[in-house]
């Protein structure tokens, strides 16, 4: 917070020409953030008296005193109110990340993402699925809040192993031609959304699932966290290439039209709290879900619990409030993690790596 927080303030203030009263609003959150403490909305925010009511013990103290869940999601509707994007004026709704996801959107490297998509024309259907869960999974590596939005920090190579692989127990819940509905909490934008997107297409075309409702963001969050704009981006961008990719652009997009791909978004998603504490609306809707594919490193430690539980903490006993079956496709990011058999976790200990927090491990972890 102290190094990724303000150079991610000075980065959004040089990718749009904000006027006066947009820098000394940056200006201000940075003094806050390193020298003040945390305050409240300004009087004219909609849900200022929300905010204030969430855990109010923490205004009037350091930054770095409070959760850091929640002083992450207070950071980033900071940052919405500093540019104006809920007040009133030209600065109203405009993404203050959208330079980022664009740039990344539009690199030379999801254009061979996109052409590797035709390597799988003609693969069985069990090995295309494996490999596109696989790609889902390893997509949340493209994170712009991880990296930085100027890319700095770039992950290392992915460990070949997984430290947790439920991908079995996960498709053994979604058998072809089964009448199921797949909710689908999306992550990232850019090169995470589009491996999700497929992944869906092959969801809905080989009958693993009848209806898939993606859930994105309702508002700007993490730097690079998926929104229906990005949605809209994200099928374009695959639409207008050619070979499969094109393909499975044009199906998902006549699969939106026809309801059997769904986007919708919650308050919630951009909320400070663990999903134990979703709302009762939420709730029964993930009820609902045959299964519910939890996507990236937020929602697995607002789905466990963002605390230093040990690793071996059984996942589906921390799990079990949750309303149905529920999947986890994370790259480690954070140093939270559950799950795990203790040989796996004698020899991530023992390597002398980073792998709870660089970005080189995985895993996959079902609660049926």
């Amino acid at each position: 917070m102290a190094e990724r927080h303000p150079a991610l303030i000075e980065q959004v203030r040089e990718a749009f020409p904000y006027g006066p009263e947009q820098h000394r609003a940056l200006d201000a959150l940075l003094r806050e953030i390193l020298h003040g403490v945390v305050e409240p909305l300004g009087p004219g925010s909609p849900d200022r008296e929300l905010w204030l009511g969430r855990e109010p013990e923490h205004f009037g103290r350091p930054w770095f005193d409070a959760p850091f869940l929640w002083v992450e999601s207070y950071f980033y509707r900071r940052l919405l109110e500093a540019v104006g994007y809920f007040g009133e004026g030209p600065w109203q709704g405009v993404d203050p990340f959208a330079s980022f996801k664009r740039a990344e959107l539009g690199g030379s490297t999801v254009d061979e993402e996109l052409r590797s998509l035709d390597d799988l024309v003609g693969v069985p259907a069990a090995e295309r699925a494996t490999a596109l869960l696989q790609a889902s999974l390893w997509g949340n590596r493209a994170d712009l809040g991880f990296r930085g939005p100027a890319g700095e920090s770039t992950p290392g190579e992915a460990d070949p192993g997984l430290v947790a692989d439920d991908s079995a127990a996960l498709w053994s819940l979604l058998p072809a031609g089964s009448p199921a509905t797949v909710a689908v909490i999306a992550d990232n934008t850019g090169r995470e959304l589009i491996p999700d997107l497929v992944l869906i297409d092959h969801l809905l075309r080989h009958g693993h699932a009848e209806r898939v409702v993606l859930h994105v963001k309702p508002c700007p969050y993490y730097v690079s966290d998926a929104m229906t704009a990005d949605v809209v981006d994200c099928l374009r961008r695959m639409s207008g290439a050619p070979g499969e990719a094109g393909a499975i652009g044009r199906r998902i997009w006549e699969a939106m039209g026809a309801g059997r791909l769904d986007v919708r978004t919650h308050a919630f998603f951009c909320a400070p709290y663990p999903y134990e504490r979703m709302p009762a609306d939420l709730r029964e809707e993930l009820g609902g879900a045959t299964l519910t594919i939890l996507k990236g490193d937020l929602n697995y430690r607002r789905l466990v619990g963002d605390r230093r539980w040990s690793a071996t903490t059984p996942f589906g006993g921390l799990t079990a409030y949750f309303p149905g079956a529920v999947a986890a496709l994370r790259t480690l990011k954070s140093d939270v993690v559950v799950g795990l058999d203790q040989e796996t976790l004698d020899r991530l200990e023992g390597s002398g790596r980073a792998w709870r927090t660089s970005g080189t491990h995985a895993l996959i972890q079902v609660r049926a």
